[in-house]
Order: structure tokens, then sequence, then C-alpha cells
């Protein structure tokens, strides 16, 4: 693979996206939206409490989804829409082989697509200054951010190259896409909901019944004939139920683009709780792969009477153990990818054997 041809090719598709007014506009777009939520974020978060890291998170976030809305546009007609604009045969037969062409128009879209992360650069900078952020997130959640866009962008030219109508290949990078997103987030709900199991709940609570009529237990001067609230009875009921085992098809996330940004992100947390978006959505995801337990008990007794108990796991305590899937689904996200750009220098390689009826050459 020659560098020199690469750049050409490279160079030849970012100058027809820069004399494309629609592109300023989405850039354009993107900024106005950043604003908005830069100035939400001042009002709904304080800053020396936090509130920068929302910020921090949401913005990648945010990029991130304009990305995944925005790239399939861009990547998935890159070499079909040049085969029907009869621009593709001429490249075709220069020295530029045929990796080259392909390569080279896949690191175009993603260079394309981080065109987003350069707006939004000066409003991270301003939620990185605003507050004290682990320096360890910050570069962890742009490094995947950056994996996340080639990767789109690797859908996007493999299908245009394996498929012969742009508008098939752009609605099929769509619906890849929305399967990686929203589809992982469908099967998982509907399969945790599918794979249920019963579980037995014991209850313990004051026996209200056995308060006599006409007693207050809230005054009891006036109601010198009624016992106390520490000697009422307690009754012990218990019910099962069925309850849904997100713990045997939680994998099924390790998919997700936002799932992989967010669990790969060092987390945060204060008091035991998320401090940003990254570590909520890794706990909620960390969380499913915890099993119901088969019996659970509720003692109302103990906690209205003021007796000692033991507080309630917070959310570090609770997933202390799991396992993170990020680089899972990452692997998989890149063999995906690998594997259509690979089909796609196949299918592009000439002299052609076969082509779809009604394929233009030249």
């Amino acid at each position: 693979m020659n560098l020199h041809r690469l750049r050409t090719i490279i160079g030849i598709e970012l100058r027809q996206r820069v004399r494309s007014v629609g592109w300023y506009v989405l850039l354009g777009i993107f900024a106005v939206i950043l604003v908005a939520l830069l100035s939400l974020s001042f009002a709904a978060f304080s800053l020396t409490t936090g509130g920068s890291e929302w910020f921090f998170s949401l913005v990648i976030m945010l990029v991130l989804l304009l990305t995944l809305l925005v790239s399939p546009t861009l990547s998935g007609s890159a070499v079909n829409g040049d085969r029907d604009a009869a621009t593709l045969a001429p490249v075709q037969v220069t020295l530029v082989t045929t990796s080259e062409i392909v390569i080279g128009k896949f690191l175009a879209a993603w260079i394309s697509g981080l065109a987003f992360l350069v707006v939004a650069l000066p409003f991270l900078v301003v939620a990185t200054l605003a507050g004290e952020l682990n320096p360890g997130a910050i570069v962890t959640s742009l490094l995947i951010l950056i994996i996340e866009v080639g990767v789109v962008a690797a859908i996007g030219v493999g299908l245009s190259a394996v498929i012969a109508r742009p508008i098939f290949s752009v609605a099929s990078t769509y619906l890849l896409v929305a399967a990686l997103t929203v589809g992982t987030l469908i099967a998982f709900g509907l399969g945790g909901a599918a794979l249920r199991t019963q579980t037995t709940t014991i209850s313990r609570d004051v026996d209200w019944n056995a308060v006599p009529l006409g007693c207050d237990l809230s005054s009891p001067s006036t109601s010198p004939n009624c016992p106390s609230y520490d000697e009422l009875p307690c009754v012990e009921s218990s019910y099962v139920s069925e309850q849904p085992r997100f713990d045997r098809v939680w994998w099924i996330l390790a998919a997700n683009p936002f799932v992989i940004l967010a669990d790969a992100t060092p987390p945060t947390y204060e008091n035991g709780n998320p401090t940003d978006l990254f570590s909520q959505i890794a706990a909620g995801v960390r969380s499913a792969q915890l099993s119901p337990e088969e019996t659970t008990s509720y003692d109302g007794c103990t906690l209205s009477r003021g007796l000692n108990v033991d507080d309630y796991p917070s959310t570090e305590e609770r997933i202390a153990g799991t396992t993170p899937s990020w680089f899972v689904g990452l692997f998989f996200q890149l063999l995906l990818a690998g594997g259509l750009l690979a089909w796609g220098i196949s299918r592009t390689k000439t002299p052609a054997k076969r082509l779809p009826p009604g394929t233009r050459i030249a």
C-alpha cells in the first residue's frame, strides 16, 4: 500500500466534503446544541460538586450520538456513490489499488466524523477547567470515542462497497448501527423478561390490627390504657413472585457503543454513588450481571423501631467483583468493521467476474 496514493484518495474525499454547504450546516447545528447544553448544565449542576463531570460525559455521549446519526450518510455511499457518478472507474484504471481506494475512503469518513469532536473541544475544555476531573476518564473516553467513530465509518464504507445501490447501503448502515444501539437494548430487555425465575420475599411488619379501637399511639398521654409502640406484636408474611433474569443476557449490551464508552472509562464515585454519566451507565450494566436472590427479607419492625440494622450497600459496593465487558464488545465491533471492509475490497476489485444487474462501470 502506497502512502502517497492513499493520501491522495483521502485528500480528494475530504475536499468533496469541505465544498459541501450541508457539512458546515451540520457542524453549526451541533455547535448550537452544545451551547444550549452548556447553558443548561450550568443551571442544573453546581460545578463545584461534580457538575462538570456530568457535563463532560454528556458532551462525549452527545458527540457519539450525533456521529452515529450522521456518519452513515457520509460513509454509506462512499464507493457505490462514486460508481453511480462514473467517477470510480477512472480512479480504478490508475496505479491506485482497490485496497487503497476503500481504505482511503474509510479514513476520510473517519476524519469527517472526528470533525464533530473538534467542534466539541472548546466545550470539553470548559468542562475540564471548571472542575477536577479524573485524567484517566478524560483520556480513555476520548480514545474510545475516536475508535467508535472509526468503527461506524468502516461499517458504512464496507457496506457501500458490498451493496450496489447507495440508498440501500445507507439504509443498511443505519439498520446495523440501530441494531448495535437500540437493538441490543431491546434484546436485553425482552431476553431478561423472557427468562424469569421465582423468588420468595419474606416481610415482617407491625400488626396494626392489634391496636385497640380508640387508641392513639401518637399521643400516649391521652391513651393510658393503650399498649406502647414497642409492645405491638409483629406479623410475618411471604409471597412468591417472578423476577427477570438479566444476569443471563447482560452480555448482549457489550456490543452497544454507549456501553463500551461508559464501561471502558474509569468510574468516579462519591460516597459510593456515581458522579458522572459514564459511571452511571457502567454501574447499571454491571448490576445486570448480578442474579436475583432466591429469598429476600424485609424487617419493617426493626426499621420502624430504630434498632440497629445493616445499611444497604452502595452502588460501588454492590457491583464490586463484576466483570467489565467493554473489550469484548469492542473486539466484536472491530471484527465486524474489519470484515465488512475486507468484503468490500473483494467486491470492488477489478476486473470483476460478476456485477449486480444495472451496475454502472464507466
